[in-house]
């Protein structure tokens, strides 16, 4: 892709209107000035030197006056770039705006239509268990790995080894993201990061022994435009980075009285950090990506675990690109990286609610047309679940061991759904060498008669 331009110099061009006599210019720039555009969006310098062509103002003095704006707003991180200059991000309206939906949407206590399949106890295993594989496989992707979302899908719900490189890269992920739940008290070390990193990429490396250990000076790992090859960025020295992974562990650790930064925008610049830093060999936007999980979910935004990011992402990859370009290219300002993560964030969490309350319907009219139909007592939401799946999978077999991994329930209570719906002949059970599999049976349709809405 093509590195943004980068923006004109704010001392020169204020030297150059002093040195004019342009005070009076200058004073009238400075209070006509705000740190966005008129529909309040925070744009680069390549976007922001379009608008507003009517203006008595050049290009370059309307950017003086935007990035004035913005420095009265800048807030200064404790990370520096390769030339140890800081980074650094604003809150415009625009951030104020999306931190206070998501505060509301995606955090706290609440109880809504949209929230119950994730909020009722029977059922928030299995959208949690959902949502974890769709991270770890998007996730996954992102690095190249290319086995399909359903064989993905169905190894990790049967539990079954990975056969490749691909299966094991999306086993890792999912591993890791369990891992991450099971660890929110705890804070954040090196050696945890570490221990991540090597979850998440273990029989994955052309080296294996990288797993878990920093980069070395002879692994050169610029990142590259896959199109062009050209370099988009340098990450700092290798000598570098034990301290800096020690700062990056202070900054999540820290919790300021004084000094307080949005948890949501912690998270994000830790993200960004972390990937700016490329600590290791590879795998470093899987493991930039899962810090960003741990600290959202350990600061309450639980709602976010059920969302995956790594999706939104892949759909968009030159957006995401560019929002870390646009950082580096305009004075280490984070703003635009914060801005398109916050979008994501929210577009994941308005998509995951409009699922649900669709889900929701599906099964209430199942459970309303089975009810009204052939008076069955009522199954619970898994054993729901699995019939709405087996209706549009006639030929899938289900097994104990998928069901309880599915959702996350002990063997007996997997045993227990899978042969009460065996009973009840809407399923088959059968033998296969060791274990029993669940078939679907032909009449199934015919004994609900019901049809699942698409």
């Amino acid at each position: 892709m093509k590195i943004p331009e980068t923006p004109p110099s704010v001392n020169s061009i204020l030297a150059s209107l002093y040195k004019e006599g342009g005070i009076d210019k200058m004073e009238a720039l400075i209070i006509k000035s705000k740190p966005t555009d008129s529909k309040n969006n925070y744009h680069h310098w390549e976007k922001a030197k379009h608008l507003d062509s009517s203006s008595k103002f050049t290009p370059q003095e309307r950017w003086v006056g935007m990035k004035l704006a913005r420095r009265a707003l800048y807030k200064t991180l404790g990370f520096t770039d390769t030339k140890n200059r800081p980074f650094q991000f604003a809150t415009p309206d625009e951030v104020l705006r999306d931190l206070h939906w998501l505060d509301q949407h995606t955090s706290g206590s609440f109880e809504t239509p949209k929230s119950k399949l994730i909020t009722d106890s029977e059922t928030r295993s299995t959208y949690l268990i959902k949502s974890l594989i769709n991270e770890s496989i998007s996730s996954s992707q992102l690095e190249g790995a290319t086995t399909t979302r359903a064989v993905a899908k169905q190894m990790l719900r049967q539990g079954r080894n990975p056969t490749d490189k691909s299966e094991q890269m999306i086993f890792n992920n999912y591993r890791a993201m369990l891992h991450i739940k099971e660890n929110l008290e705890h804070e954040l070390t090196p050696e945890f990061i570490l221990e991540l990193h090597r979850m998440l990429t273990e029989k994955t490396l052309d080296i294996p022994e990288r797993a878990g250990k920093l980069r070395l000076e002879s692994d050169n790992i610029d990142v590259l435009d896959h199109e062009t090859g050209r370099i988009l960025h340098s990450p700092p020295a290798v000598d570098e980075l034990p301290n800096r992974l020690k700062l990056l562990c202070q900054f999540a650790n820290r919790e300021e009285e004084d000094n307080f930064t949005h948890p949501l925008i912690k998270a994000i610049v830790l993200h960004f950090t972390f990937a700016y830093d490329h600590p290791f060999y590879d795998g470093n936007g899987r493991t930039a990506r899962a810090l960003f999980y741990w600290y959202a979910v350990k600061h309450g935004y639980w709602v976010l675990e059920f969302t995956s990011i790594s999706t939104a992402i892949s759909k968009a990859k030159e957006a995401y690109s560019r929002a870390f370009l646009h950082t580096e290219t305009d004075e280490n300002d984070l703003t635009y990286f914060i801005i398109h993560q916050l979008d994501i964030l929210k577009k994941q969490a308005v998509s995951l609610f409009e699922y649900l309350v669709r889900k929701q319907k599906e099964i209430d009219s199942m459970e309303s047309s089975w009810e009204q139909s052939i008076g069955l007592q009522k199954l619970n939401a898994r054993q729901v679940l699995l019939l709405k799946h087996a209706l549009r999978n006639p030929k899938y077999q289900y097994t104990i061991k998928e069901h309880e991994g599915t959702h996350r329930i002990v063997y007996q209570t997997a045993r227990q759904d899978l042969l009460t719906l065996s009973e009840r002949h809407f399923l088959i059970k059968r033998k296969r060498g060791k274990e029993f599999v669940f078939e679907v049976s032909d009449g199934l349709r015919k004994m609900l008669g019901f049809y699942p809405l698409d």
